[in-house]
């Protein structure tokens, strides 16, 4: 039997499969409104018979956005138009759905990604940053304003909320956006964190924040919703002698801090923090970082970056280096990848009736057995 295709536990949340799709942006968002855009890309999805969908990056408040075009979940708006196309999904499909939740922090007010991707420029709309220090995230970037106590009781307030807004949706999971470069890898990282305060200089102080959000986050909601965090293992800054920068050591240190604090779920990633950055780009090149994690901790673990083969995937979990793999691009370009890996690896598939009639002759069971009903 098909490891990738067997049931398994993210906290209270039993997934059918551990197929993930990971959160991907799509700035597409209207005043953080979901529109008819995330109808279709998210309705596809529903469809593929992952084990989960993650909605992408969603801004806790509107300076969080990493674009003008970034989903929100800060405002009444922004949770009627969510609820609408989740009720579009859930009516063709029984996938769970969860939601990462995050802040952008010195990354954020920028052009999408097909416009460049800098900074706006204040003709362009841009808006004022925070984050833990005044330091720019690449020169010629404007510095973002330092987070005072003020600062740091609105955004832990806000990630609060939107985490509260979440629950009303009846998403089922809620994953903490703390990696690739944005706020809250910001304080954990020394790159971004200088802060002479209770929030800076020792591991101790720079996850205290983050720890904090986590653990109003958990508290917020109900036991049923599972909770957990996206990582950066490191800031692949390592070897460059003038830089103190956040280690694989370090995040296994602040995973065992989560999972003491309620932690459901760990989901592995890297990098985002500095453009100086050496990332050794490979197949499986991130699922390292995850099984040192996860023998360290413990916790359910998801492993992503570059996994786009279903034999590849099926190593991951059968050889236990990850509990989940999250699947990103590959499934963007095939939205109906976890059919093909259940072809390949003899196994089935939830999929709409509406498409069994689809599936090739050699692979009859792909569908399962009821997908043979009415077949002519």
């Amino acid at each position: 039997m098909s490891t990738l295709f067997s049931e398994h536990a993210l906290g209270p949340l039993t997934l059918p499969n551990r197929i993930v799709i990971a959160p991907m942006c799509q700035y597409s968002a209207e005043d953080g409104n979901a529109g008819d855009w995330h109808l279709i890309h998210l309705g596809q999805l529903a469809l593929s018979g992952a084990g989960l969908l993650v909605i992408e990056a969603t801004a806790v408040e509107a300076a969080g956005r990493i674009t003008p075009g970034d989903l929100g979940l800060y405002s009444d708006d922004n949770e009627a138009a969510l609820a609408r196309v989740l009720a579009a999904l859930r009516r063709h499909s029984p996938m769970p759905i969860g939601i990462q939740l995050g802040h952008a922090g010195r990354k954020a007010s920028s052009h999408v990604p097909w416009h460049g991707g800098a900074s706006l420029t204040p003709a362009e709309g841009a808006w004022d940053t925070c984050a833990p220090s005044a330091l720019p995230h690449a020169p010629g970037e404007p510095p973002p304003l330092a987070l005072d106590d003020a600062g740091l009781a609105r955004v832990k307030a806000a990630f609060v909320q939107a985490a509260q807004r979440a629950e009303r949706l009846g998403l089922q999971s809620i994953e903490l956006h703390a990696a690739h470069g944005y706020l809250l890898h910001q304080f954990l990282s020394p790159v971004a964190n200088r802060r002479t305060d209770a929030y800076g200089g020792s591991l101790e102080n720079r996850m205290r924040f983050p720890l904090e959000v986590f653990e109003a986050v958990r508290a917020a909601v109900s036991p049923h919703i599972a909770v957990g965090a996206r990582l950066s293992a490191t800031d692949w800054l390592e070897g460059e002698a003038d830089t103190e920068s956040w280690t694989v050591e370090q995040s296994i240190a602040f995973v065992q801090a989560i999972e003491a604090r309620g932690a459901d779920f760990i989901h592995v990633s890297s990098g985002g923090v500095s453009p100086r950055q050496k990332i050794a780009l490979g197949p499986n090149y991130q699922v390292p970082f995850a099984e040192r994690i996860r023998a360290a901790c413990g916790l359910p673990t998801i492993a992503v970056g570059l996994i786009t083969e279903p034999a590849q995937a099926e190593a991951i979990v059968a050889d236990a280096k990850a509990d989940f793999v999250a699947i990103a691009r590959a499934i963007l370009f095939e939205p109906h990848w976890p059919w093909r890996a259940a072809a390949e690896l003899g196994a089935s598939v939830q999929a709409p009736p509406q498409y069994w009639r689809s599936q090739p002759r050699d692979f009859k069971n792909v569908f399962g057995p009821y997908a043979r009903i009415g077949q002519r």
